[in-house]
């Protein structure tokens, strides 16, 4: 691909994870979803361009993100973790053997989430509320961070599928049309 190619593609897959990242404006409920779904857009990049192009891609919509967005709690899961994720995905899978890749990927997954939350805490004083409205079940209460660990790396376990279910789709359906428009 030539360089005007990979640059009119880089710009097009950045502008289309900035459109999504702003889309939490308009509907805020998708906190994680959006910048889940702007980091599978970045596997793109990663597929067509290589690696370099897609971090550098992420810097930019992870800056963008931090100053336009008035949600920061979106923003800083882009940057925390869905964003670098797919270019951190392609780089262990092919360097690693299966267990120890997962291992790796979920340490780095916890580390992760759990760095963005105590920036959103103590940086940005966003206050987050525990609190899951279970009426009459205080003492669940205390189990409450456990209960939302396990959950988020079940679900990261699907989002990881998910990607590499997404990467095999693209590869046999949609790349020969992204490689046949940017030649």
């Amino acid at each position: 691909m030539r360089k005007s190619a990979k640059t009119a593609l880089g710009g097009i897959i950045s502008a289309l994870s900035l459109v999504l990242m702003l889309l939490s404006s308009i509907v805020p409920n998708l906190t994680f979803v959006l910048p889940a779904l702007a980091g599978v857009v970045l596997m793109i990049m990663v597929i067509e361009i290589g690696r370099k192009w897609a971090f550098t891609s992420y810097i930019v919509i992870s800056l963008l993100s931090l100053f336009i967005l008035p949600d920061k709690e979106t923003a800083m899961m882009f940057v925390g973790f869905f964003g670098y994720y797919p270019v951190l995905k392609s780089l262990i899978e092919i360097k690693l053997k299966k267990p120890i890749a997962y291992i790796l990927k979920f340490l780095i997954f916890n580390a992760s989430v759990l760095s963005v939350y105590l920036i959103i805490i103590f940086v940005f004083k966003i206050p987050v509320d525990l609190d899951l409205g279970f009426d009459g079940l205080e003492w669940l209460e205390k189990y409450t961070v456990p209960i939302l660990l396990v959950m988020a790396n079940v679900t990261f376990l699907l989002y990881d599928f998910l990607l590499s279910r997404f990467v095999v789709l693209y590869l046999v359906r949609f790349g020969k049309y992204i490689r046949r428009i940017f030649k």
